[in-house]
């Protein structure tokens, strides 16, 4: 069999239940599919990868973020959140249309896929538009339009967001890279007919929820006033607490709270740095792990991050736990890789296709350059990963047996005239809050 993509002369991290690590491996794709992973043996490719002995590993997961926000990074700094939501993006949002969505997109992707990341999730307005850019670039998704009480610079009044959700799964769903999925916004800014109505589609089409829940100390003080309840207490009385739900944040929950999230096979995804930055507190994910509740990681978006690259928030999450917990021993690098493949991939509901590198998977797969000052000596390439690399260090990402960057050079979009157009974008955003 001739193999249409070989990677070899690499440190495979198969991230599989046996958590394997193959020295001076191989792995072979035929199309879009992983069909041997092991020691290098004779084989015969259209492309061969040389990994140079650097480390070959998953594809990064993204499990949370909002990608046309990259237009806004550095935008307003170092204010409260109530601030800068009311004097900064509520104001661009208003504006916001499908040519900057776009640019936006494309702008996260060429990041995301130049720091190893190959499938993220998103919520935000427009989502069509994030899908195209997402195709173009060539990487894979989940994603959900953002469903509100208030009008969307989109669809305008939810009636309409309901038909734009059904409209945009129906779109795309034998699309092989674009997912969709339902996304209420929160259990603040969304009624309960409205929460309900994302469930029903949710199982109607068979498909994820996103939601942020249990972010801030507003959002708990809010729902326990109006409902007696803590939001994921609420969420359970109202049938939301379910398999299919994945909840970005949990930074404030309780001991029950944690236990409804178990019971309900909720997958949680960690914001550790957007959560830092915006001084919402830190999620109690350690105690979460130990519960088996499913933890993956996000960036959230670049407005609040302020950069999409997974590895830079590894390190965050391992020694953000480290300190909150006062002991070295949490968090250990191979748990919190697993969060940000294998997890990340069980969080989107894709795990039997991605997440690790196993015989019968889409092939999403990076590779690491070790061959650095900073990467050496590699002792353990785990804590390579979690405590020395950045996204700067990946050399070739591939996506669904794609060569999507080689060399560090991007094959399926122009840079260039990306951040051109970015630019363009920053001029008028600026003269739009002047």
């Amino acid at each position: 069999m001739e193999l249409t993509l070989a990677i070899k002369n690499g440190l495979i991290l198969t991230m599989d239940e046996e958590n394997r690590v193959i020295e001076n491996g191989l792995v072979g794709v035929l199309d879009d599919k992983i069909v041997y992973v092991g020691e290098e043996k004779d084989f015969s490719a259209n492309e061969i990868i040389d990994a140079k002995e650097g480390i070959i590993l998953p594809g990064l997961i993204n499990a949370h973020t909002h990608v046309p926000m990259s237009l806004f990074k550095g935008l307003a700094e170092d204010i409260p959140l109530k601030k800068w939501l009311e004097e900064y993006i509520f104001p661009i949002e208003k504006r916001l249309n499908p040519e900057l969505v776009y640019t936006g997109s494309l702008l996260s992707c060429a990041e995301m896929i130049m720091s190893g990341t190959t499938t993220f999730c998103d919520m935000y307005f427009f989502e069509d538009e994030v899908a195209k850019a997402a195709k173009k670039a060539g990487m894979r998704c989940l994603l959900s339009e953002g469903l509100f009480d208030f009008p969307s610079p989109n669809y305008g009044h939810i009636e309409k967001g309901y038909e734009y959700t059904e409209w945009f799964i129906e779109k795309w769903r034998e699309d092989p890279l674009i997912n969709v999925a339902v996304g209420p916004h929160t259990p603040y800014t969304c009624s309960e007919a409205v929460l309900k109505k994302a469930k029903e589609i949710s199982e109607k089409y068979r498909v994820p929820i996103i939601i942020h829940l249990a972010e801030t100390k507003y959002e708990i003080d809010q729902i326990k006033q109006k409902h007696g309840k803590s939001p994921v207490e609420y969420l359970k009385e109202i049938g939301l607490i379910c398999p299919r739900l994945i909840a970005a944040h949990c930074v404030h929950l309780s001991k029950k709270d944690m236990q409804l999230i178990k019971e309900g096979d909720v997958k949680v995804v960690h914001n550790a740095e957007c959560n830092m930055k915006l001084a919402s507190g830190i999620s109690p994910v350690p105690d979460m792990i130990e519960m088996g509740i499913c933890v993956a990681i996000g960036t959230d978006g670049s407005a609040s991050n302020n950069n999409l690259d997974l590895f830079q928030e590894m390190d965050t999450v391992a020694k953000l736990h480290k300190i909150s917990k006062m002991d070295p021993s949490v968090m250990d690098a191979v748990s919190v890789v697993k969060m940000a493949t294998i997890n990340g991939a069980k969080a989107l509901g894709m795990e039997d296709i991605i997440g690790s590198i196993e015989v019968g998977k889409k092939a999403d797969i990076i590779i690491l350059d070790t061959n650095t000052a900073h990467m050496t000596p590699l002792y353990n390439p785990f804590y390579g990963i979690v405590y020395s690399a950045t996204g700067s260090d990946v050399t070739h990402s591939i996506i669904d047996g794609k060569v999507v960057m080689k060399e560090r050079k991007l094959l399926t979009v122009d840079l260039d005239s990306i951040i051109k157009e970015a630019k363009s974008w920053a001029a008028q955003i600026k003269k739009w809050l002047s």
